[in-house]
């Protein structure tokens, strides 16, 4: 997900550029939201992932 989101990145700056405002601004918006999945995904994976691990490891 996270390779989505560099790629609608680099998709917007291309975009911005050669001055494609509509395709820069869509490109960028997905870009921002596919890496606000990511982090929220990957905080609650690392929660999860600590206090399991704190249980596994007593």
């Amino acid at each position: 997900m996270l390779k989505w989101a560099v790629v609608f990145l680099l998709i917007a700056i291309v975009a911005g550029l050669f001055d494609f405002s509509d395709v820069q601004a869509v490109s960028a918006t997905i870009a921002q939201w596919l890496f606000g999945i990511f982090l929220v995904l990957f905080l609650g994976a690392l929660a999860i992932g600590l206090f399991i691990g704190k249980k596994l490891t007593s």
